[in-house]
């Protein structure tokens, strides 16, 4: 019988813990690392690394494949870019717990916050959902078998659903109502969740235009429900911060629960230049005495490309709540109204981050006009005499709402990002992979990360980008047996050429259930995935069969 499954010879090997990157083998035998250095022996399968990386598999905490695995069990494109785990429910969204009577409810809401096709989610969930409670979730998704690793979060907006029902949107919760939703919170902890997200974002508009459920709770219903956290003595909380709920409060939970509090986004601009630093340095004395609060930051720029038919950017904005309400005919008739165009064009000079940057703001597809494709906005609407916001209300109904548009919203000033990468209290997150499928991707930060931030731009070493991928997101989220290359840990290896890895320009392809289609970016570089010792992929091939026998893993409670 041979010594090893799998032998990865010649390679230079970095461990994910920050330690210089040191030459050597690594071995793995039953789905785990058993070698690590010099090796000897021989192996049922070998892969020559000479000249390249060995890190461990790269682990992504904040994405939203919730319902995507129902259809897509390879979790794509996520494992083209290294990653061999993620972390799913992310800003308390996700599809269970939901009561048969809200699945429709739970999938608009999808559809409106996070950018999902409902079409898709009809159809690539089915109607026979084969779960209600979180831990049947789970269940479900271990049944059925995934390509690489997941772990669920137990989100606040489908509890509170499955709790007060459409009440859930408008009001706050009675104390009979939060026991009982702290109850399923344990009840998801003691299944194996990773731990509990929510969201209190002003951009987090759900079905018909209502805010999503967790909006609508208290401070005190937070509390209560992260309580959950600390009586289960393990999770993290993930948040996604709004007005009156920021490092103040978020602090004062993590010392009551003595649990990690992790939470998205901080973002270069979204403070104004320079606010991101007074975060940073407000975040490092808070983690000097011991509190546990850490921001997510993400290596690319935040850049939407959106229909006026799906207005994500604009949602957060009061003149856009009739547009969230409407159907797809009401709101060709209010892009239409010179009322409603009037209060845009005023709300839109006001400033706000979501709301403006006509300047930043590309025309990247326009069926009524191909002449303007790939040219700015602001300067097409000053050649014609016009505002902006007439310009593209125009093209989005000259084109029955297909006209895209691009725009870089936030994160776009380079030496801030940097400092935001290199800052010890931070933590990579909001890659959003599986959301907002046809209006951004960012599933490939890895691979961005090793390509521009590190080979490119040198801002940071190649030790510290692994560990930023790996052992840091697993620390944090409790992750236990994986995130480094070590005897006994999980065979989650990625392989990747340091000189050329990077990641392709976004192409659109229609490869989702009812013809939906998505923005995806293709791997350079990454040589080898391998999850739990077994190879996934190749020089940019899948070698496992979609519909057959899969290496991923549920990790529950930390633990695969």
């Amino acid at each position: 019988m041979p010594d090893f499954d799998l032998l990865i010879r010649g390679g230079t090997l970095v461990d994910g813990t920050g330690a210089p990157p040191r030459s050597g083998d690594l071995g793995v035998r039953d789905g785990r690392i058993t070698a690590l250095g010099e090796v000897t022996g021989d192996a049922t399968q070998t892969l020559d690394a000479s000249g390249k990386v060995v890190a461990p598999g790269f682990v992504d905490i904040h994405t939203h494949y919730d319902a995507q695995v129902f259809w897509d069990r390879m979790l794509s494109i996520s494992p083209w870019h290294g990653v061999t785990s993620v972390v799913v429910g992310n800003c308390g969204f996700g599809i269970a717990p939901t009561r048969p009577e809200h699945r429709d409810l739970i999938l608009r809401t999808l559809e409106n916050v996070e950018g999902m096709s409902l079409a898709a989610l009809r159809e690539g969930i089915g109607e026979d959902w084969p779960f209600e409670t979180f831990p049947e979730f789970l269940d479900a998704i271990e049944s059925r078998g995934t390509a690489i690793n997941l772990g669920a979060l137990v989100g606040h907006t489908p509890v509170r659903l499955s709790v007060l029902g459409e009440a859930s949107t408008e009001r706050a919760a009675t104390a009979d109502e939060i026991a009982e939703m702290r109850c399923v919170v344990a009840e998801a902890l003691a299944a194996g969740a990773l731990g509990f997200a929510t969201s209190q974002s002003p951009t987090h508009v759900g079905y018909a235009g209502r805010p999503v459920p967790s909006r609508a709770a208290e401070l005190e219903e937070i509390e209560a429900l992260a309580g959950a956290l600390g009586e289960a003595g393990h999770g993290v909380m993930q948040a996604t911060v709004g007005h009156g709920f920021f490092l103040n409060e978020m602090s004062a939970i993590q010392r009551k629960i003595g649990r990690p509090v992790s939470w998205t986004a901080l973002l270069a601009g979204a403070m104004g230049p320079d606010g991101h630093r007074g975060v940073l340095a407000a975040t490092q004395d808070l983690q000097r005495d011991g509190v546990e609060v850490i921001p997510q930051v993400t290596c690319r720029p935040l850049m939407f490309e959106y229909q006026f038919k799906a207005p994500f950017v604009f949602e957060s904005m009061a003149v856009f709540r009739e547009v969230s309400a409407a159907d797809f005919e009401g709101r060709k008739r209010i892009y239409a109204d010179p009322e409603f165009r009037q209060k845009f064009r005023e709300q839109s000079e006001k400033g706000g981050l979501l709301a403006t940057g006509w300047g930043r703001t590309v025309i990247s597809e326009s069926p009524s006009e191909r002449s303007l494709e790939e040219r700015n906005v602001e300067e097409v609407a000053r050649e014609r005499g016009v505002h902006p916001v007439d310009l593209v209300l125009d093209l989005a109904l000259a084109t029955e709402l297909e006209a895209r548009f691009r725009q870089a919203v936030m994160n776009t000033d380079e030496e801030a990002v940097a400092e935001l990468l290199a800052h010890p209290t931070t933590m990579l997150g909001l890659s959003d992979a599986g959301a907002h499928a046809s209006q951004l991707c960012d599933a490939c930060f890895s691979t961005h990360l090793l390509g521009h931030w590190v080979r490119e731009k040198g801002v940071l070493t190649l030790e510290q980008a692994v560990r930023l991928l790996t052992s840091r997101s697993a620390e944090v989220f409790g992750i236990h047996d994986r995130g480094r290359l070590e005897p006994g840990l999980a065979g989650d290896v990625v392989v990747f050429d340091p000189e050329s890895v990077g990641c392709s320009p976004l192409r659109r392809v229609k490869d989702f259930p009812a013809g939906a289609d998505r923005l995806v970016s293709d791997a350079i570089g990454i040589e080898a995935v391998i999850v739990n010792g077994r190879l996934l992929r190749e020089h940019g091939q899948d070698l496992c069969d979609p519909e057959g026998p899969l290496p991923g893993r549920l990790i529950r409670g930390g633990r695969a």
